[in-house]
C-alpha cells in the first residue's frame, strides 16, 4: 500500500487555492463567531439559485486550531472543488490554558461540543447559506475522537461522521444511538493513536482499540452479522464494508502509512458520502 487515496477526477486535484473563496466573516480570514466559541470556513464557488451548499467540518486535532486545517490546502481546494463549503471549528483550551482540544469521552468537561456544532452550522447557514442538512462532520485525531462521541451520543445530529485516526476511550460506551453512516479512515503503520489503543498519562487514560469500536457500531445499526458484506483491496487500500440497512452504512480504510490524513482523503470522502441513497 501506497499511502494514497486516488478518487475524483484529475481536473478537481489541480483545482487552485487562488480559486477558492475563503469566506472568514467578511473579508479576509477572520473567524466567525458564535455564543460558544469560533469557527473558520470556505466556501465553493458557486452560482445564485444553486441550493443550499453542503459541509464538511473538520475538527483538528489535538493543539491544532481551525486555521490549521485550512492550511491543508489541497484537501480544502478538492472539496470546494467539489462544491462543499468546509467549515473549521476551534477547539477550547481546558481552563483557559494550554493546547486547543475537544471535549469528549474522559476529557467531556466544560463546553457543551454537540451545541456548539449546532450553532455552527446554524450560523453558517444564516450568512453564507450552508446546507443543515447535507452535512459530514469529520476529524483527525483528537477531533477523529470526539466525532465517534457526538456520532453515538446523537447520530442526527450530521447525515455522516468520517472520522480519521481515531475511535473512543477505555471503557468505550457499551451502546451508541443509531442508525449512523460511519467511514473510518485510519493509519496501519499508526503508532500515535495505534489501531489497538494505547495507555497514556501513566495508566490514567487508555486510547481504544478501533475494531471493538466497530463492533459497537455494528450493533448501533442493528447489522446482521459481524462479518463485513465486502472486503476487498483496491489502489493500495485495504477496504471493508458493512451494509445494514437504510442510513446504517459503516466502513472501515486502512491505508499503509502513519498518524496522518492521506492523501486523497477528501476525495475517497465524498465519493463514500455521495453514495449514500439520503444525499442523491
Amino acid at each position: 500500500m501506497n499511502g494514497a487515496i486516488p478518487g475524483l477526477a484529475a481536473a478537481l486535484l489541480a483545482a487552485a487555492w487562488g480559486s477558492v473563496a475563503a469566506a472568514g466573516c467578511g473579508e479576509g480570514v477572520e473567524a466567525c463567531s458564535v455564543e460558544a466559541g469560533q469557527y473558520h470556513i470556505v466556501l465553493p464557488d458557486r452560482e445564485a439559485g444553486d441550493g443550499a451548499v453542503p459541509v464538511v467540518m473538520f475538527l483538528h486535532g489535538y493543539g491544532g486550531s481551525g486555521s490549521s486545517v485550512l492550511r491543508n490546502r489541497d484537501m480544502v481546494a478538492w472539496l470546494t472543488g467539489r462544491g462543499y463549503a468546509v467549515i473549521a471549528p476551534e477547539g477550547r483550551k481546558r481552563d483557559g490554558t494550554g493546547p486547543q482540544n475537544w471535549g469528549f469521552g474522559p476529557f467531556d468537561e466544560g463546553r457543551d461540543e454537540g451545541a456548539f456544532f449546532a450553532a455552527v452550522l446554524a450560523d453558517a447557514n444564516a450568512r453564507f447559506g450552508t446546507s443543515q442538512s447535507q452535512t459530514v462532520l469529520a476529524g483527525f485525531s483528537a477531533g477523529a475522537f470526539m466525532v465517534h462521541y457526538l456520532a453515538c451520543r446523537t447520530p442526527a445530529a450530521f447525515a455522516a461522521y468520517a472520522p480519521v485516526s481515531g475511535a473512543f476511550w477505555r471503557p468505550q460506551p457499551e451502546r451508541c444511538e443509531g442508525p449512523v453512516r460511519l467511514l473510518q479512515v485510519h493509519g496501519w503503520r499508526d503508532e500515535v493513536v495505534p489501531l489497538e489503543g494505547r495507555i497514556l498519562g501513566g495508566g490514567r487514560f487508555e486510547q481504544g482499540d478501533a475494531f471493538a469500536a466497530l463492533e459497537v457500531w455494528r450493533k448501533a445499526n442493528a447489522c446482521a452479522s459481524h462479518a463485513p458484506d465486502r472486503a476487498w483491496s483496491a489502489n493500495g487500500l485495504m477496504r471493508r464494508r458493512w451494509d445494514c440497512g437504510p442510513g446504517a452504512d459503516i466502513e472501515l480504510v486502512l491505508f499503509d502509512g502513519g498518524h496522518s490524513v492521506p492523501r486523497g482523503w477528501a476525495g475517497l470522502m465524498a465519493e463514500w458520502f455521495e453514495d449514500q441513497p439520503a444525499v442523491r
